[in-house]
């Protein structure tokens, strides 16, 4: 009985989240109501009561707003502003330089952002008219951006991979480890997407370098202080002399030295940013409190075990399970956000992949992966709706969609390399702990 209670809980929530409630209230509905239904007012009231301490007092969540005031500081101050001007001395002479520019500038400020719209926005404003002015066709220039932006969810500091470490029960630093290599295969498998265009059609890419590329040692020394940072906060985490609590607080803290002594902490921006930052936490906490109470109902109802038990008697082999896992992220991303996607699948996930044996960091490292792809699938690609708005007097949103076309080809192959060749993720992690 309480399994059918279970399954009814699932098909509600869908169809409430189909109705666009808030995600976290969505959960947080079908988890007290069918707690409430199976063992009784008292232990639906204990859960609601007592969830949202348990999960918001871990001390590995005060990770998140560390990490959230640290980017929102470098985005307000405009501290990672350097970044493309590096990438751009370095690279923009290369056959659609301007674009890799942009994609490894994007790649620097995940380092300090762990957000993919904060990426796509900064870069965004930078980079779309510097490459229109140079001749590339703005949908692809676009394009390129919104692609580059979901970088900022593979490097470190990960929002999206601490939240995942939470629920998991694993270690943030080494799924931190294992978005590293991802990242940067994702950076560099839209670099090669750029180099294909620019060699078809230089129509759209224009083949020949930039003549006005910055002068490098300029465009470091206005870097610098950023990248010292990005040096001092990773290079702490993953030595083990910082926790990931730690390394966000050192980063925050070194974030608001550096503007204020370049005097850019302005009254206004303190108060941007700390607003930015409460907002942002107090979406991800309660989501992840609902999350928390959902994991709680499908365990006592014994839907987990029932799923589990439905895959091994119907003979499914791994593989096909993570054909059917990806097909449902590929779905869920085109109309939910990244953390709501999430939260709502991994109470559902998780007992199948932890069932078959299968690394918890790999795996979180795969959905993140999935889960930005969905910020640049239409018809809700997030990623897209930034650009169009930084950038309103050069593309629709149809437009950005089409130049995100190829970067979703090479994203899906990305993804397959992860499937087939795990250790692409588990290499840096295992290195580090074998140490």
């Amino acid at each position: 009985m309480n399994v059918e209670f279970g399954l009814w809980g699932v098909a509600i929530l869908m169809g409430l989240l189909a109705l666009r409630l808030p995600v976290a209230l969505a959960l947080i509905i079908v988890s007290f109501g069918g707690i409430w239904a199976m063992l009784g007012w008292n232990p639906a009231m204990g859960i609601l009561s007592n969830t949202p301490y348990s999960f918001a007092a871990r001390w590995t969540m005060s990770a998140v707003p560390m990490f959230l005031l640290m980017g929102f500081v470098a985005y307000h101050t405009g501290l990672t502003g350097g970044l493309f001007n590096a990438a751009k001395a370095l690279l923009a002479r290369l056959p659609g330089g301007l674009a890799i520019s942009s994609i490894f500038a994007c790649s620097g400020f995940a380092a300090v952002s762990g957000s993919s719209l904060a990426n796509s926005a900064a870069m965004g404003r930078i980079a779309i008219p510097e490459m229109v002015k140079a001749g590339y066709k703005p949908s692809v220039a676009a394009g390129c951006i919104a692609a580059g932006g979901t970088i900022g969810a593979l490097i470190p500091p990960s929002i999206l991979m601490i939240i995942y470490g939470v629920i998991a029960e694993t270690s943030i630093v080494r799924v931190f480890l294992g978005g590293i290599s991802i990242g940067i295969i994702t950076a560099l498998s839209y670099c090669v997407v750029v180099l294909m265009i620019a060699w078809l059609r230089p129509d759209i890419i224009p083949r020949a370098g930039a003549n006005d590329a910055p002068d490098l040692r300029s465009a470091m020394r206005q870097v610098a202080p950023i990248l010292v940072l990005i040096l001092l906060v990773f290079g702490g985490l993953f030595s083990g002399l910082f926790t990931a609590t730690q390394a966000g607080a050192v980063g925050a803290f070194g974030t608001v030295v550096i503007a204020a002594a370049m005097r850019r902490l302005t009254r206004d921006v303190i108060r941007r940013s700390l607003t930015e930052t409460v907002l942002t936490t107090s979406s991800l906490l309660i989501i992840g409190i609902g999350a928390t109470m959902f994991t709680r109902f499908l365990g006592v109802s014994g839907v987990s075990n029932l799923i589990a038990s439905f895959v091994t008697d119907t003979g499914l082999s791994m593989m096909m399970v993570l054909l059917i896992i990806i097909c449902i992220y590929l779905v869920l991303g085109t109309f939910m956000e990244p953390f709501g996607a999430m939260l709502v699948t991994l109470p559902i996930f998780l007992p199948l992949i932890n069932a078959e044996g299968l690394s918890l960091v790999w795996f979180g490292v795969l959905v993140v992966k999935l889960l930005e792809v969905g910020m640049i699938t239409p018809p809700v690609g997030m990623n897209v709706f930034v650009i169009k708005n930084v950038a309103s007097r050069y593309v629709m949103v149809t437009d950005v969609f089409r130049g995100v076309l190829p970067f979703i080809l090479a994203d899906l192959l990305v993804v397959a390399l992860i499937v087939a060749v795990p250790s692409l993720v588990l290499f840096l992690p295992d290195l580090v702990a074998g140490r």
